[in-house]
C-alpha cells in the first residue's frame, strides 16, 4: 500500500526517456542514482521509452532487453523504492512485447502494478495513495499508455476512446467509494494536442522558435515569457498526435485531474496551467540518445495530505546533481546537433539539397565563364 508518511508528505519522481541500450551510459546511471539518493522518493514513475527499442543491439536478444531494464532499475530496487511503469513509442520496438516487459518489472517486489486496465494495455493503470493512518485513499495516480505511430503513418496515435472510457469509469468509481472526486495526476509518454495551446505561435525566424510538423506544419512556436521565467525550456516542437480524441476534455470535466505530465520530447521541460489543469513536460534522462546536455534530469512532485490539491513540482538536472562533466562529450555533441526525429530530417535535407544545387550552379557558372574542363 502506498501511503503518506508520518509527516503527511509524499514525494513522487518522474523519470522520462531513459531510452537506454545494453551498454548503459555511466552518466544515465549517475543521474538516476544521484536523484534517488538526494530525494529519496516514495514513488518513482517511468513515463515510457525506458529502452531504445529500435537499437540494432536488441535485435533477437530478449535477454539484453531484460538486462538493460535490470540495470536501469538498480539504484531504485536496491533501496526498495516503489515504482510504476508506462510505455512509450520505442519500448516494444525491441521485439519484446509490453506484456513481456511488464513481467520483467513484476519480478521486483517494489513494482507497483496498480489497477491495470487489461492484459493488452498494461501501461494503463491507476493506484491510490492512502492517508498516513491507512484509513482512506487521499490521492490517485493514473498512468496512460499513449501508444506510438499512427496507423496511417502520419505522426502519433492518440489515446483511444476505450482508454478514456476506462479513465471515466475509474474516476466515477473512486467518487462513489469516497464521496468526492479524487485529486489525481496523470502520467503518460506522448503529449496531448492541447500542449500547443500553452505555447506561443510566432513568425518564422523568431529567435528561439522551433518548427512544428503534422497538423502544425510550417508553423513556429516558442514558450511564453512567463514560462521561461519559471525555468521552462522548449528546444523542439511538441510531437503530439494530430487527432484529438478528447482525452483532455474528459479529464477536465470533474476537476479531479490536477496535471497531465509527459516526456517523449527530450529537449522540453515546462509546466503551464490550461483550463485548470497543469500541462507539464519532463526532459529526458538518458545519455544514449539526444537530450538537453547537462539539463537532462528528473521531475519531483511533493504532495501534502492536509491539502493534496496544492502539490508542488520542480526538476533536478544532471548539472545540479552530479557536479561532473558528461563523460562522452563527442557523442553528446553529435546528439545535440542531430535531428530529433524523422520529421525533423526533411528541412535538413531541403537545406542540403539547396546547398548542393547552389554549389552545382556555381560550378556550372565557373565552367561557363572560364572554359575550364576536367
Amino acid at each position: 500500500m502506498l501511503k503518506f508518511n508520518s509527516d503527511g508528505k509524499f514525494k513522487i519522481m518522474q523519470i522520462a526517456d531513459v531510452q537506454e541500450i545494453p551498454s548503459v551510459s555511466e552518466d544515465t546511471m549517475s543521474l538516476i542514482s544521484a536523484a534517488v539518493d538526494r530525494e529519496n522518493p516514495d514513488l518513482i514513475i517511468f513515463t515510457g521509452d525506458q529502452i531504445k527499442g529500435y537499437s540494432i543491439k536488441f535485435k533477437n536478444r530478449p535477454d539484453l532487453v531484460e538486462k538493460t531494464i535490470n540495470k536501469i532499475l538498480e539504484p531504485i530496487v536496491n533501496k526498495s523504492i516503489p515504482f510504476m511503469v508506462t510505455y512509450g513509442n520505442h519500448d516494444s520496438e525491441c521485439g519484446v512485447s509490453k506484456l513481456k516487459q511488464h513481467e520483467i518489472y513484476s519480478k521486483y517486489s517494489c513494482f507497483v502494478v496498480g489497477n491495470v486496465r487489461n492484459r493488452d494495455d498494461v501501461g494503463t493503470a491507476d493506484v491510490q495513495i492512502f492517508s498516513k493512518d491507512e484509513q482512506r485513499p487521499v490521492f490517485n495516480i493514473y498512468t496512460i499508455d499513449s501508444h506510438g505511430k499512427a496507423e496511417n503513418g502520419g505522426g502519433y496515435a492518440p489515446v483511444n476512446a476505450e482508454q478514456i472510457e476506462w479513465y471515466e469509469t475509474e474516476r466515477e468509481r473512486l467518487k462513489a467509494e469516497n464521496g468526492v472526486y479524487m485529486p489525481s495526476l496523470v502520467f503518460q509518454h506522448i503529449p496531448i494536442p492541447e500542449f500547443f495551446d500553452v505555447i506561443k505561435k510566432v513568425p518564422k525566424g523568431t529567435r528561439g522558435a522551433v518548427p512544428a510538423y503534422g497538423a502544425h506544419e510550417n508553423e513556429y512556436f516558442t514558450l511564453f515569457d512567463e514560462t521561461k521565467e519559471q525555468g521552462g525550456f522548449m528546444l523542439e516542437s511538441p510531437a503530439a498526435p494530430d487527432e484529438n480524441t478528447g482525452e483532455f476534455k474528459a479529464m477536465s470535466e470533474k476537476g479531479d485531474v490536477l496535471g497531465i505530465y509527459v516526456g517523449h520530447d527530450h529537449n522540453n521541460s515546462f509546466v503551464v496551467n490550461y483550463q485548470g489543469i497543469d500541462l507539464g513536460y519532463t526532459q529526458g534522462t538518458g545519455f544514449n540518445v539526444y537530450g538537453p546536455g547537462e539539463n537532462r534530469g528528473v521531475r519531483i512532485f511533493e504532495l501534502n495530505e492536509e491539502n493534496p490539491r496544492d502539490y508542488k513540482t520542480y526538476t533536478l538536472t544532471f548539472g545540479e546533481l552530479c557536479g561532473t562533466k558528461i563523460k562522452t562529450p563527442v557523442k553528446e555533441f553529435i546528439y545535440k546537433h542531430a535531428p530529433t526525429s524523422p520529421r525533423a530530417i526533411k528541412p535538413i535535407l531541403i537545406k542540403v539539397g539547396i546547398g548542393i544545387a547552389l554549389a552545382a550552379a556555381a560550378y556550372g557558372a565557373y565552367k561557363f565563364f572560364t572554359g575550364f574542363n576536367l
